[in-house]
């Protein structure tokens, strides 16, 4: 199954003299549908063992990139998964995050349809269905529903199978759409054992060689 998903503009990554501003995770407005719950279980785990101080200049390093309307509302493009962990954890908790859009209209509507065109917006949900209305796009992370494939990629990344791709919007989901297209074990966030070796080799193969983050045997085996 492929993703009917528009062209997308890359991501523009902060300058080092890009402003940051510090913002409510609860006030942010997700540009997705669903997360990999195993992934922001393993990031509350993390915050978890920090103090309050050591969470902040963390989070000053991975600022949120952020789009603006003229009504002051804002939109998240990034880190759905780590600040969903954050704001369960404290839901008075604050991130910082740098502007790469601000757009004069006021208009929600139109705002969801400009990031549309940009490829900013992720409308499957977490079973694979969509795409669905930008209007269904909850109003703050706690909203966000569970994707077992994102988690299942989540995974693959950690253990180096995957290579990142942070400027490509939903590089993730694109590929747990291309896997929920193959015959896998049953499994969920929760435990993602039963597909994991299936899931090495078919994330290894020929087959996925169209994806960004892919890894070819001959680039495994080079030391």
């Amino acid at each position: 199954m492929a993703l009917r998903l528009p062209p997308y503009q890359q991501l523009p990554p902060p300058r080092p003299d890009t402003p940051l501003i510090e913002l409510p995770v609860a006030s942010l407005r997700p540009t997705q549908l669903c997360v990999g719950m195993a992934e922001v279980r393993s990031r509350q785990n993390d915050f978890q063992a920090e103090d309050r101080g050591e969470r902040q200049r963390y989070l000053g390093t991975k600022p949120v990139p952020l789009v603006r309307s003229g009504a002051g509302e804002v939109w998240m493009v990034d880190r759905h998964h780590r600040l969903r962990a954050l704001l369960e954890l404290d839901p008075a908790a604050t991130a910082f995050g740098y502007v790469v859009l601000d757009l004069p209209t006021a208009d929600r509507a139109a705002v969801l349809q400009h990031l549309l065109g940009l490829g900013w917006l992720y409308l499957y949900d977490g079973r694979g269905l969509g795409p669905l209305p930008a209007s269904v796009l909850p109003d703050q992370l706690l909203g966000l529903q569970d994707d077992p494939f994102r988690s299942l990629v989540w995974r693959l990344k950690k253990e180096g199978v995957i290579e990142p791709a942070p400027l490509i919007p939903f590089h993730e989901f694109r590929w747990g759409a291309w896997l929920r297209s193959r015959s896998l074990p049953p499994f969920s966030s929760a435990q993602l054992q039963p597909a994991l070796p299936a899931a090495r080799t078919l994330a290894r193969s020929a087959a996925a060689s169209h994806l960004a983050g892919w890894k070819s045997a001959l680039r495994r085996q080079s030391p």
